[in-house]
């Protein structure tokens, strides 16, 4: 092994000796590192991918999210919450799933989706064919509500211009709503979610699936049918925009 690595090595140092030599005889005398992209400019936000690819910026990450939230202080759920439950999965998913917002085992923990209600959204994953580290899982607010209530309209708004910039980090190729308040609020709407469910919708040029929410499906499992062509259409989306 190691006179692999060595001769590896020398090989390496004499194609580069080969094209500096060569940029030397083109007239070529200093060469400046390129810069990292951790040094370019945020992009605005809402701007195409074609913009993107042409302009000399870069999209946020959820690291830079998460440090910006910080010790969130912007509502009043701040008040009686554990931790902030933020988000988990693969920053780079091609499927996203938007809850409501966190519950007990949620603020204990600080991971999104771990209760009973998780346990079931991990089984309609398996039935997928996927893996929580596949998947992003987040929530529109990211405190939980005393007594699980559901969240007013000022905590969704202090909480919603983060999922925005989590979902425009990530740029997931399909979004999946989970219940109600998930999607009224990414397709700023209220039709109620029985209307909604199994009906494409778009949101900044992504396709999402609203669907019942697994919390839903465990007080009326006949919910459960509908979720899994739900999932199927999902499947089917997200095999079309991988193929060439």
């Amino acid at each position: 092994m190691p006179e692999r690595f060595e001769q590896t090595m020398y090989e390496m140092l004499a194609q580069t000796r080969a094209v500096l030599t060569e940029l030397k005889s083109l007239g070529v005398d200093e060469v400046y590192p390129l810069a990292g992209t951790e040094s370019l400019p945020l992009c605005s936000q809402g701007m195409s991918e074609s913009n993107l690819q042409r302009c000399d910026c870069r999209t946020e990450t959820l690291d830079e999210i998460r440090i910006e939230l910080g010790d969130c202080q912007r509502c009043k759920l701040a008040k009686r919450r554990k931790n902030l439950v933020f988000g988990s999965g693969n920053s780079h998913a091609q499927l996203v799933f938007v809850g409501e917002g966190p519950g007990r085992q949620e603020d204990e923990s600080g991971i999104p989706f771990v209760g009973e209600a998780g346990q079931l959204l991990d089984r309609i994953l398996f039935a997928m064919g996927l893996e929580r580290d596949q998947v992003y899982i987040c929530n529109v607010i990211k405190c939980r509500p005393p007594q699980n209530r559901n969240p007013n309209n000022d905590e969704i708004c202090a909480c919603e211009p983060f999922l925005q910039r989590q979902l425009a980090s990530i740029k997931p190729q399909v979004i999946v709503a989970l219940g109600k308040f998930a999607a009224q609020t990414l397709l700023q709407q209220q039709t109620s979610i029985s209307q909604l469910r199994g009906n494409w919708a778009d949101y900044q040029n992504i396709p999402l699936m609203p669907t019942f929410h697994p919390a839903y499906l465990l007080r009326n499992p006949a919910g459960k049918r509908d979720v899994w062509e739900d999932m199927k259409m999902v499947l089917r989306r997200l095999a079309q925009e991988d193929s060439p």
